[in-house]
């Protein structure tokens, strides 16, 4: 399974947080800003971090903090499919941890995006997650394929024990395979945040880079748009990465944060980017 996150890495030319996390149906979405810039293109191969001190995984948690070079101003939206492995009852009862309407909004907007993405969100909704994955302006990571977390007291999910770690984000990968995700990303985002070095230890023959976030919308369970939009806005900063999530049930009020967001950091000069290019141009700092 090692190999398919290599061979992900090799093969990416940049496909593809929270659908499309599907298709648009049939509601009112907004129209698309008139001076939106096109999706850039696709780098030649996929942009990761080297190794961390011990052959540790990586962590990414922004890019670059300059502004006025060729790069500009860069913020990188992140939406999490989130759905654990146990909660497939509580879709079968009509809860929907998809978000179609965000997604179809981000297309409108015009806007890159990167979708962190359980393996068990993909087996729900494949036909989302291929969408999302056939779409060059998105791109679609691993967000494990359970949803545990890989350390212990992470806002109470269950966890994953150390020697299941590498099984279960290599299981998402497989998940998305089967789905018919083209080029999933060597990104992982661990569940709830979580990690420490024996996590890190563990993962680090997969050759992912793992990405945090250096801005917390607090769009989970939140029912006051404005305020998360308030969070959002007052955080940003050049290199941001923003984590916000794709699952309506839990995080009803993101794709009305979106629909304000967008326009107002466009305003204030910022282009939005997706995270390879993010790690792209961090790795032109160095």
């Amino acid at each position: 399974m090692i190999t398919l996150v290599r061979r992900a890495a090799a093969l990416c030319a940049l496909g593809a947080a929270l659908a499309a996390c599907g298709t648009a149906g049939a509601e009112q979405t907004p129209r698309p800003a008139p001076s939106a810039p096109a999706p850039s293109p696709p780098p030649a191969r996929t942009p990761t971090l080297a190794p961390g001190p011990g052959g540790l995984t990586p962590v990414f948690e922004h890019g670059p903090r300059t502004e006025g070079t060729k790069d500009g101003k860069l913020v990188a939206l992140t939406f999490d499919a989130d759905m654990t492995a146990d909660q497939g009852p509580r879709a079968a009862s009509g809860e929907r941890f998809d978000n179609p309407r965000l997604i179809a909004t981000l297309r409108k907007l015009k806007v890159p995006a990167t979708v962190f993405m359980t393996g068990r969100w993909a087996e729900e909704y494949p036909d989302e997650a291929r969408s999302i994955g056939r779409d060059p302006r998105f791109e679609i990571a691993n967000h494990s394929y359970s949803h545990y977390a890989y350390t212990g007291d992470c806002y109470g999910l269950p966890t994953v024990s150390e020697d299941r770690m590498r099984a279960d984000l290599e299981r998402a990968y497989t998940a998305f395979g089967k789905a018919g995700v083209p080029n999933p990303m060597p990104y992982f985002r661990f569940p709830g945040g979580c990690y420490d070095k024996a996590a890190l230890k563990e993962l680090s023959a997969t050759g992912v880079t793992a990405v945090q976030w250096d801005v917390v919308s607090g769009d989970a369970f939140a029912t006051d748009a404005d305020a998360v939009t308030r969070q959002v806005l007052d955080g940003v900063r050049p290199g941001s990465v923003v984590v916000m999530h794709c699952t309506r049930s839990a995080a009803p009020v993101t794709e009305e944060v979106v629909r304000a967001v967008v326009p107002e950091l466009r305003r204030q000069g910022y282009r939005f980017v997706k995270v390879s290019e993010l790690i792209g141009a961090a790795n032109g700092h160095r």
